[in-house]
This record gives C-alpha cells, sequence and structure tokens, in this order.
C-alpha cells in the first residue's frame, strides 16, 4: 500500500458530530477506495478518472463518512491522508525527496516502482508509463471478489519470466560449448585474470545468464546493453555465490558487476511479506562516502523498477534519521550505507542483519583504512556467517588485500588490466610546477581553448584551499565555479553533484569527496592541483575523467613537496606511456629511491633462490667460521 513518508502531525478537532475534513490514513483510504469503484468498474485506466474530473468529479475533498473517529483531545495526531492529485501537493525543499512525474514534494512510495509520488494523480501516470497494470491497483482497490474475507496483498501482474525463489544460474549452452583454450583466448584478450579453485567460465552476453525477463528488462533500459570485461567475469561467479575480489580500472562497471547478484539474492524471497517488527534485509551494500552510496541506490533502483516488494533504502549521515528509520519499516530488501549511520541505526536496534546473504564492500582498500576498519569490523559482528561477500575496488594494494582475505572464504580473486594501475582511457600529463606559480598555471589551462572543456574537476587537498581557490577561480576567469567538501552539509553538497552533472558549473573544486567511485560522466578534464598523498588516490582522481569508456585528460601539478612519491609516480605513469617532467627524472630524490629498491630486490631476489643445488653454496657463503 502507499507509504507515507510523512510522521504524524497535530491537527485541531472539528466540532462532534460533524466529520473530519482529513481523516486518518487508513479511513481516508477506505472511503476513497468506495468512491473510486464505481469510477474505475468500466475502465482501470487513469483516463476514465480524468474525464470524471473535467466533469466536476473532485476527491480532494475526503467525501462524509460516518466511520470517521474523532479524537477526545485538541491536540489529537492524525497522518497526512494521501492526496489525489498533484495540484494539492506542496513544492518540495532543498534536500526533500521529490515525485517522479510532477516534481513536487515525494510523501509517498509507490510500491510497484519504489519511486517517489506526490499524489494518487502522479502514481497512476506514473504506473501507466512504466506499463504496469494501473486502474484499481494504483489507488490500492480492493479486490472485488473478496466475499467478505480479510484481502490478502495484491501483486501486479507482472511477468518475471521465470520464479524467482527458484531462479539459481546455469551455465549457458554457448559458453558452455567454447573450449578451454577459446575461454583463456577471451580472458587474455579482455585482460581478465582470476586466481581460485572452480572459477566460473565469463558471459559475452547477459542473456547467457537466464535473468528473469523484467530483470533483463531493466538492464536494457538503464543502457546496460553488453557486459564490460569485470562484469563479463564477475556476474557469474556472484550468482554461484562465491566469495569474490575483485579488482578493476575506474568507470569499468563494478557497480553492476555486484548489484545483480545482489539483486538475485533478494529476488529469493520476493514473495515475503513484510516482517512485523525490525527489519531484516538480505543485501547489504557498505560504501566509503554517502555520494557513492546515494549513486549505488539510484542504480539498485533501476534494476528492480516494477518488481513489487523489492525496496531499498540509504542509510548515510549528513540527511535527517526519522525518515531512514520510518523507511526501515517497509519491508526493506537492500541496504546501501556509510558505516557510521549504519552503525548508529544498529544501536537504536531499528535494524537487524542477522538475514543478511549477501555482503559488499566497496571502495575495500579506503574501507579497510584505520579510519572505517574498526566500523566494518563492528558491522561485520551483526551479519551471520553463512554469507556471501563481495569485496571491490580499483586499488587494492598488497596489505589491504591480505586484510581483506581475511573477511572472505575461498574467494575467486578477479583482476582487470594491470592492477592498481591508472585507467588506460585517460591522458595523462604530469607538470613540474613550484607552489607560488600554482593559480597561474590553473588559469592559464582554464584559458587555453584546446584543454578546457567544462565541466573541470579540479581536486586539492584541503577544505580551505578549495574555498579560497573557487573564490580565485572565480575572479580571475569569471567561469562559474563552486567549491565541495565535507564541511558543507548534504544538501548543498547533493545540490552541486547534480549540478555538475547537469552541466551548471564550469569548474568543481573538490576535496577527496568526488575522488571514488562516482560516475562524473560528462567530466573530461580533471587537474590534480595539489598530488594526491598516495598514488592509489591519484589512480581513483584521474578516473574520475575516463567513465564509462569515454576518453579524458588528467593534468597533475608536481613539485618536490611531493618526493615520497617519486619512485611510485615513475613505476605507475611511466609504462602508460606518458611523458615525465625532466626535473621528476633528473630529482637525486627519485636516484636514492631507485637505489634502495633496488637494494631490496636483490636482497628479495637472494632469498628466493634457495635449491638443493646451491643450498650449500649460500651456507659457506654466510658461515663466519675462519678457514
Amino acid at each position: 500500500m502507499f507509504m507515507p513518508r510523512a510522521l504524524k502531525v497535530k491537527r485541531p478537532v472539528q466540532e462532534p458530530g460533524h466529520c473530519l475534513n482529513k481523516k486518518s490514513k487508513t479511513d481516508q483510504e477506505d472511503c476513497d477506495q468506495r468512491n473510486l469503484q464505481a469510477s474505475t468498474q468500466k475502465d482501470e485506466a487513469w483516463e476514465d478518472l480524468k474525464t470524471q474530473t473535467d466533469k466536476g468529479e473532485h476527491l480532494t475533498e475526503a467525501p462524509k463518512c460516518e466511520s470517521g473517529a474523532q479524537s477526545s483531545s485538541d491536540d489529537a495526531e492524525e497522518e497526512e491522508p494521501v492526496k489525489s492529485f498533484k495540484k494539492s501537493q506542496r513544492w518540495p525543499e532543498p534536500g526533500e525527496p521529490v515525485c517522479v512525474m510532477c516534481g513536487r514534494y515525494g510523501e509517498y512510495i509507490c510500491d510497484a516502482t519504489d519511486n517517489d509520488v506526490c499524489s494518487l494523480e502522479c502514481k497512476a501516470n506514473h504506473l501507466l508509463q512504466m506499463g504496469i497494470r494501473a486502474g484499481d491497483y494504483a489507488f490500492n482497490v480492493k479486490d472485488k471478489n473478496t466475499d467478505g474475507r480479510t484481502s490478502q496483498p495484491h501483486h501486479p501482474a507482472v511477468n518475471l519470466g521465470t520464479s524467482e525463489a527458484g531462479y539459481s544460474y546455469r551455465e549457458d549452452p554457448f559458453i558452455s560449448g567454447l573450449t578451454d583454450e577459446q575461454v583463456e583466448r577471451i580472458r587474455l584478450e579482455l585482460g581478465i585474470k582470476t586466481e581460485g579453485k572452480d572459477v566460473r567460465r565469463p558471459i559475452v552476453e547477459f542473456e547467457h545468464c537466464g535473468f528473469p525477463s523484467l530483470l533483463s528488462g531493466n538492464l536494457k533500459k538503464a543502457g546496460y546493453e553488453a557486459p564490460t570485461p569485470v562484469q563479463m567475469q564477475m556476474v557469474p561467479v556472484g550468482l554461484t555465490g562465491r566469495d569474490v575480489i575483485a579488482s578493476a580500472d575506474t568507470g569499468s562497471g563494478k557497480t553492476i558487476a555486484f548489484l545483480l547478484p545482489v539483486v538475485v539474492r533478494a529476488l529469493e524471497c520476493y514473495f515475503q511479506e513484510a516482517a512485523h517488527g525490525i527489519c531484516s534485509p538480505l543485501g547489504l551494500i557498505l560504501t566509503p562516502t554517502r555520494e557513492l552510496a546515494i549513486q549505488i541506490e539510484r542504480q539498485a533502483k533501476e534494476l528492480v523498477m516494477g518488481i513489487p516488494n523489492m525496496r531499498t533504502a540509504l542509510l548515510v549521515g549528513g540527511m535527517p534519521l526519522p525518515p531512514q528509520l520510518h523507511r526501515l519499516k517497509s519491508s526493506i530488501k537492500i541496504v546501501i550505507a556509510t558505516p557510521g549511520r549504519l552503525i548508529e541505526i544498529l544501536k537504536q536496534k531499528a535494524l537487524k542483519l542477522d538475514k543478511v546473504k549477501i555482503l559488499v564492500v566497496d571502495e575495500v582498500d579506503t574501507m579497510l583504512k584505520m579510519g572505517f576498519q574498526q566500523q566494518v569490523l563492528e558491522v561485520l559482528e551483526h551479519v551471520t556467517k553463512e554469507h556471501q561477500t563481495l569485496l571491490a575496488s580499483a586499488t587494492i594494494p598488497a596489505g589491504t588485500e591480505e586484510l581483506a582475505a581475511r573477511l572472505v572464504h575461498d574467494p575467486v580473486r578477479i583482476a582487470i588490466g594491470e592492477k592498481n594501475q591508472p585507467c588506460a582511457n585517460v591522458r595523462q600529463i604530469l607538470l613540474w610546477v613550484e607552489e607560488p606559480s600554482k593559480k597561474k598555471k590553473l588559469f592559464e589551462i582554464l584559458n587555453d581553448n584546446k584543454l578546457f572543456q567544462p565541466p573541470v574537476v579540479v581536486f586539492v587537498d584541503c577544505k580551505l584551499g578549495a574555498d579560497l581557490l573557487c573564490e580565485a577561480v572565480a575572479k580571475v576567469t569569471g567561469l562559474t565555479t563552486v567549491a565541495i567538501h565535507s564541511d558543507k552539509n548534504q544538501r548543498e553538497r547533493n545540490r552541486i553533484l547534480k549540478g555538475l552533472l547537469d552541466g551548471d558549473f564550469e569548474v568543481v573544486i573538490s576535496t577527496g569527496v568526488l575522488g571514488r567511485g562516482l560516475d562524473l560522466v560528462n567530466v573530461r578534464l580533471v587537474v590534480n592541483f595539489d598530488m594526491p598523498n598516495t598514488m592509489d588516490e591519484y589512480v581513483h582522481q584521474v578516473g574520475r575523467a575516463g567513465r564509462l569508456g569515454h576518453r579524458g585528460t588528467a593534468i597533475t601539478f608536481l613539485n618536490n613537496n611531493n618526493k615520497r612519491l617519486f619512485l611510485e609516480v615513475v613505476n605507475r605513469v611511466k609504462p602508460t606511456g606518458s611523458i615525465l617532467p625532466p626535473q621528476l627524472l633528473n630529482s637525486p630524490y627519485l636516484f636514492e629511491q631507485q637505489k634502495r629498491e633496488s637494494q631490496k630486490n636483490k636482497m628479495q631476489h637472494d632469498d628466493t633462490l634457495v635449491t638443493k643445488n646451491n643450498l650449500l653454496d649460500i651456507i659457506k657463503k654466510h658461515d663466519r667460521r675462519k678457514k
């Protein structure tokens, strides 16, 4: 049924004997249903209702109904009734949910699509647009053939093609028919590397997974026509229930690669009704940033659209807590959360994770650093041991991978392309720029017609620096410029991110909040005004300019303040063919780092060459006894 977002509000009580103009939600629905049944008997489509509206039959006012109970108190608390027409709904405040049809305040959740709508009118139009049965279902009218019995929960007549509860991944005959040599050739050409026992063969098309027809349709509507290399390998492995540690370039499609197994697991309990009491989701996705969590939930909604009882919940800090708690009361199947807010809700006992069947940790290298590591481990204490775990990131350093391996059981390791290397679609330009000259060089880039392709994202290392640089760029260049960092409230950050995606801003000055996971599809130029503290962060920030296979450019300012990273910069950037500045290649700091690296490798090489044949020679070499 319709789920109102608004909590109870106080309303004055009318005089005795007079019917309330706005009744409680349940009474209002019953009255609306009886009045709407007559108008929907001949035709279930919304056009009939619209015709009646033109004749003056309005449903804005609740009809007089003797069943409307009155409160004995002057301060009686009653819930807002469902609004019939969009004109009765107010416009949203910044950060509030928005109706998918008209843009007004999205006060209700449409059960069939899990989208926000403002009224019965927009709900009916939305269902008609999605090709889902509207009519009496759109207005929650009970089945006429109930014979006085308690009505059962009604699901729209959607064709999922196969039984959700019985779905299991079966290798397509085409994939099974390939020889081992052909499979290895596919992996080699696509740069797919795997480690583990009994690794499933990669798919070539999404149809090879045999998804339910509605899920396949949603994939195509969302624009996922053909799988990317990481999706080709990770999806079949994930669908078979194996734990996965996946590393792939930024913008390679990792989100859909782990979302599809999550959605399929949630479909296993498709007809399970909302449990009374505390919410217990089937899928849990952890991310380090709020913006990334919002993006993942949006993509998850695209996959489950039109499947009733398949709801998602977004639990992130910086947004009001009560609406998120209210959302958890409506049979949530998938939770996307940042660790801090999730732990806060777990402590309030508004959520249980004892039924989680699949856990995803996105950007796992960040999530297992000291800032998040303890929080992630605390969340895992609430999850049963019998669950599937998917870990994903563009960069997984050796130390992080060792820690990640403790979270999984018999995992399949998947690496696409060169591990921990910058995205191949991004042209990298490294410039030696001393600190006092950085602003001048940035202004030159923004005034260069060949390089400047708005919107441009400029990364800096501190919040104050972002604000000051934003003022300088706007004043000198006259470009539409905005700064985004963690000190700004979430509404403002959401507004800036939306404006960036819509092309409202020409330059965005950002700290690391935009550096990971976000699909900034219209960004073709990234400037690292301050070199990141680690090369892993460099890889992620550079990757904002090469999303979804598009070509981009990343310009990075470098000087002796970054001397600690010189060797890593050369090792990671030089193989891509990028030209490195002479000041870097001739730096004494680089020579010293290369020397230490060579000595370290020599010692390790000597240690690994111990065999039966040279064992005596090694003993003699290290024998300190005098001859």
